[in-house]
């Protein structure tokens, strides 16, 4: 969170009164003839033009130092972007509904570092206000609904090439926040006896082929100008980038190709006080709270 540097305007108003009036005391207690007076300066002759840019640039440079501190959590509505940033901040899930407003917290990720997280709603006509927080974003939190995906892929995935455009469309002086998809609730996934893998790998395999192949659907119809019925919502824009991969003819979206830079998958879950321990180790916020305290 940037910080607003300036001038002590209260200390400006107490020392050239100070000063004015033990230079007066002096000659008077002295009883000497009065030396000629120090010469005031005009502050509008000490800030000169190229001194003002040198300073804003120093202004620039210290406040860029505290920018980056933001973790924001975006997403469709019922994903559980509430109910993580509940976890995060007061360790315990606070009973939620569909949020219609912008939620934040203070969480401490260390003994001497703390992050600011930002839970956007995730309303069509709510959801674009994530675009005022990129520039103080390190991370960027996409939270899935694993186990519902498959019945609103489309959607999900419009509400994904929104967040993939704007990251794209961030000036080169910005660096690009670090992308993470949370396959949340991925407790709801059952392990097979048979196999070894874990619920969290489960949702996130999943997660990652379905919109892999929505956001192709979209990028095929983009460039080819055919109306793919069901891809987005009302109020769309059109002619977004931001699906951009190695452009190997023949290939499809993927997100390992993606040129907007590396996308981590995590399989999250918010574990009830009263589960189980082999549930509690698999579907956790644990691997999270890792990647913001390797990435913040």
């Amino acid at each position: 969170m940037s910080k607003q540097l300036g001038v002590d305007s209260a200390k400006l108003n107490v020392l050239a009164p100070n000063s004015s009036q033990s230079t007066i005391t002096w000659i008077m207690e002295g009883e000497k003839t009065p030396q000629s007076a120090p010469e005031v300066v005009p502050l509008s002759t000490t800030f000169t033009p190229p001194s003002l840019v040198i300073a804003s640039l120093i202004a620039a440079l210290k406040n860029s130092k505290s920018r980056g501190n933001t973790f924001l959590l975006v997403g469709p509505p019922d994903a559980g972007k509430t109910s993580i940033l509940s976890q995060l901040a007061y360790s315990q899930t606070l009973p939620t509904q569909t949020s219609m407003q912008i939620n934040s917290a203070v969480v401490s990720i260390s003994s001497d570092k703390s992050i600011r997280v930002v839970d956007i709603p995730g309303h069509a006509r709510l959801r674009n206000q994530f675009e005022e927080y990129l520039p103080e974003t390190k991370v960027v939190g996409f939270v899935v609904d694993a186990s519902t995906i498959s019945r609103n892929a489309p959607a999900v995935a419009e509400h994904l090439h929104h967040i993939l455009h704007a990251l794209t469309s961030l000036p080169p002086s910005q660096q690009l926040p670090l992308l993470v998809i949370l396959a949340h609730k991925a407790d709801l996934f059952k392990s097979t006896s048979s196999s070894n893998t874990s619920t969290s790998a489960l949702a996130i395999t999943r997660v990652k082929a379905i919109l892999e192949r929505e956001l192709e659907k979209r990028r095929v119809s983009q460039s080819g100008g055919i109306n793919v019925e069901g891809l987005g919502e009302d109020g769309e824009r059109g002619g977004m980038g931001g699906l951009e991969c190695g452009e190997k003819e023949g290939s499809s979206f993927k997100f390992d190709e993606w040129e907007g830079g590396d996308v981590v998958f995590l399989g999250t879950s918010i574990t009830p006080a009263n589960s189980d321990e082999k549930s509690a180790s698999e579907g956790s916020l644990e691997s999270l709270w890792e990647c913001l305290a390797e990435n913040m």
